[in-house]
């Protein structure tokens, strides 16, 4: 069975720049890569702060987020 890496962004050009390191580095075979963009998406972002998102570009894979860079607060989206 293959696990779910969540790409959190916001569509900044850091989180863009990100998401193409990610897309080209995560081993397909063992992951589906999900990118979930919070500004067009912003129900998710109760979902993101449950994992331990507190700033985007984040990555949660395997129950673990790693914030990549920083391109916003979680806390900003919600305005």
């Amino acid at each position: 069975m293959m696990s779910t890496a969540i790409f959190y962004h916001a569509g900044c050009p850091v989180c863009l720049g990100a998401e193409q390191m990610l897309a080209n580095a995560i081993d397909s075979k063992k992951y589906t890569i999900e990118n979930v963009h919070l500004g067009t998406h912003a129900k998710r972002i109760k979902e993101a702060e449950e994992a331990g998102v507190k700033s985007v570009p984040a990555l949660v894979l395997d129950g673990e987020v790693f914030h990549i860079n920083f391109g916003a607060a979680i806390a900003d989206l919600k305005n």
